[in-house]
C-alpha cells in the first residue's frame, strides 16, 4: 500500500472538493478502527466474507484471486472507504504464500481483517465444540499477523450468518466469541451477490461479455433496490436511522463493480464508517433470537421487538440470473 501525502494543504483541499458531492473524505493515516463519522445521519460499513477470494468447487484460481483484492483494495483505498474484510483460513491456505500477502493488505490503513473461521461451516450441522474449534483455527494466520502491527481481531461473522439454531447453542456461541474477545459481526443488507457471482462467473468463463455487463446491470439495479428497501426496513423496526452494515463477498463480480457499489450508497445519501465505529450503535446491542435462518438484523430485530414485518416485500433477483448461473442457455 502506498503512502499518500497527508500535509495540512493536502488534506484542507481534498476535504473541500469531497465534500461537495456528499463524500466523507479523510487521511488514510487513521486507523479502521478510529476513524471518525461523517456528518451525516446515514452511514455504511463495508464489509467483504471469504477472503482471499470467493470460489465455488475445491479450487482457488490464484490470478482471479490477485486480480479481485487488487481491484477491491485499490479502489477502496482511493475512496477512502473503511472496510472489513473476514477471511477463511483454509482459503488462505490454498493460495500457499500468495494467501498472506493478500491479506496483509487488509491490514493496513482503513482496512481491517476479521475472522469468518477456518473453513466455511455452517454451524447448524455443528456442536459448539467444533464451532468453538472452527473459531480458533479461523485466526491461524490474521491473529498473529494483525498483532505484528498492534492491530487486534475484534470480530467474527459466521458463514451463512448462521450464528445459533436452538438458543443453548446461541448463547454457548456467545460465550466462546466474548471469551476469545470477539463481537459477533452483524449485517443489515444483503444483496444475494453471491448468485449473481455465479452466473457472471458462467458469463465471463464463456467469454460472453454481453452477458457479464447484463450481469452486472442487473446486479447493480438489484444492489440499489436492496440498499433502498433495508434502510427503510430498519427505520420501520428500530424508528431511526441506524448504521447499516453490508455483506458483500469476496468474488469477481463485486471486484468488478465495488465502484459503482460505493457511489450507489453516496447517491442515497450515505458516509462510510468502520464496523466499529457502525457496532457501538445501540440497537447492536438488542440480543437477536436464535433460528437455523441467517436474516439480516433488522428481521432478527423485528422478531426481539415484536414488530411484523412482511418478508414477501423484499424484491429477489431476477429468475433469469438464477437459471443462467445453474446452467440454463
Amino acid at each position: 500500500m502506498k503512502a499518500y501525502p497527508a500535509n495540512r494543504l493536502t488534506l484542507r483541499l481534498l476535504t473541500s472538493i469531497l465534500s461537495i458531492v456528499g463524500f466523507f473524505a479523510c487521511s488514510v493515516a487513521l486507523s479502521a478502527e478510529n476513524i471518525p463519522p461523517p456528518a451525516t445521519g446515514r452511514v455504511v460499513a463495508i464489509t467483504f466474507d471469504d477472503l482471499p477470494y470467493a470460489s465455488e468447487g475445491s479450487g482457488i484460481s490464484t490470478k482471479a484471486a490477485i486480480d479481485a483484492q487488487h481491484r477491491i483494495v485499490h479502489t477502496l483505498r482511493q475512496a477512502h472507504v473503511p472496510a472489513t474484510g473476514f477471511a477463511n483460513e483454509d482459503k488462505v491456505v490454498a493460495l500457499g504464500p500468495v494467501g498472506p500477502r493478500l491479506l496483509a493488505e487488509w491490514n493496513k490503513g482503513l482496512l481491517a481483517l476479521g475472522n469468518h473461521g477456518y473453513s466455511h461451516f455452517d454451524s447448524n450441522d455443528l456442536n459448539t465444540e467444533t464451532i468453538e474449534q472452527e473459531v480458533v483455527r479461523g485466526e491461524t494466520t490474521i491473529r498473529p499477523m494483525a498483532a505484528s502491527v498492534g492491530r487486534a481481531i475484534p470480530f467474527f461473522r459466521f458463514p451463512y450468518n448462521h450464528i445459533g439454531d436452538t438458543e443453548s447453542k446461541r448463547a454457548a456461541i456467545e460465550k466462546f466469541l466474548a471469551d476469545h474477545g470477539y463481537t459477533l459481526a452483524a449485517s443489515t443488507i444483503d444483496t444475494s451477490d453471491y448468485l449473481f457471482n455465479n452466473a457472471y462467473e458462467r458469463a465471463f468463463a464463456k467469454r460472453d461479455k454481453a452477458m457479464m455487463r447484463r450481469i452486472k446491470h442487473a446486479y447493480l439495479d438489484h444492489s440499489r433496490i436492496q440498499i433502498a428497501y433495508y434502510g427503510e426496513l430498519v427505520r420501520k423496526v428500530i424508528g431511526r436511522e441506524v448504521p447499516a452494515i453490508m455483506l458483500l463477498h469476496a468474488n469477481r463480480l463485486n471486484s468488478a463493480t465495488i465502484g459503482q457499489l460505493l457511489a450507489l450508497f453516496r447517491s442515497a445519501g450515505y458516509g462510510f464508517v468502520s464496523l466499529t465505529e457502525a457496532q457501538r450503535d445501540p440497537a447492536y446491542s438488542t440480543p437477536v433470537a436464535a433460528t437455523k435462518f441467517g436474516p439480516m438484523w433488522a428481521y432478527r430485530w423485528a422478531r426481539t421487538r415484536h414488530v411484523k414485518v412482511d418478508g414477501r416485500l423484499e424484491q429477489e433477483p431476477p429468475t433469469w440470473i438464477g437459471a443462467y448461473a445453474s446452467g440454463t442457455p
